[in-house]
């Protein structure tokens, strides 16, 4: 029967072998074993802000009854994170509509407010791709009219309108959007947008037909900006 070794023993050669491998991972020859070692993120947390204006509202106001003019400011945390304000000016002005024969103004301020992530792996590059939402808000007044028209029986004239009636939306948005380096301090940036609206007033005229910041009511839930950026 061999004789069972005594427990002081194995823990004496227990404590032994891990001296043994403390010893292996110290200094040799001037140079260490590197393991599990954290490489520090040498990018700081804040890498400044952005400032641009949608072209996209711009032009559209120019060329059709409706549009806005808008800016945002964008914070860029860590080339990451992208806290976001939007601001705008909504108009429309749709005169005799050739359906109804309405007639349609507003005018008023929007913003919107939400959060970018930069969804590539090489976050630092001069390039994004990224992804991000927005909560938006805006208080509207609407005047809506119709011309004196014949009464199809009676054929007296006849019309209706509506002044300064108050107005007011809350609305959600999804975005995926392009932010491209031209030159310096210069980008370009493009982004789609999809739409949903969450708590309206639409006072007594039913359906307002557009409004700011949001656009047509009952047209497609997508929209787009085309921005000019500046890196500051």
């Amino acid at each position: 029967m061999t004789p069972r070794q005594p427990i002081s023993i194995s823990l004496s050669k227990t404590a032994v072998s891990l001296l043994l491998l403390v010893a292996s991972l110290l200094p040799v020859q001037g140079q260490t074993l590197k393991l599990f070692r954290l490489v520090p993120d040498s990018v700081p947390m804040m890498r400044g802000f952005q400032v641009s204006f949608d072209l996209f509202g711009f032009c559209q106001r120019q060329l059709s009854d409706y549009g806005q003019y808008e800016g945002a400011f964008r914070l860029n945390l860590h080339d990451q994170w992208f806290p976001i304000v939007e601001v705008g000016y909504g108009e429309a002005e749709h005169l005799n509509d050739e359906v109804t024969g309405l007639s349609y103004k507003t005018a008023a301020p929007y913003f919107r407010v939400g959060m970018d992530w930069n969804l590539l792996k090489q976050k630092h590059g001069p390039n994004r791709l990224y992804g991000g939402f927005r909560y938006a808000y805006t208080s509207y007044k609407v005047d809506l009219w119709r011309s004196n028209f014949p009464d199809p029986v009676w054929q007296w004239d006849t019309g209706f309108g509506v002044n300064s009636e108050s107005c007011s939306q809350h609305w959600l948005e999804g975005v995926l959007g392009i932010d491209a380096k031209i030159a310096g301090p210069l980008h370009l940036g493009w982004s789609v947008r999809y739409r949903r609206r969450i708590v309206h007033n639409d006072g007594i005229i039913g359906k307002t037909w557009y409004v700011p910041g949001f656009g047509i009511s009952g047209d497609t839930r997508l929209g787009g900006t085309f921005n000019v950026i500046v890196d500051i």
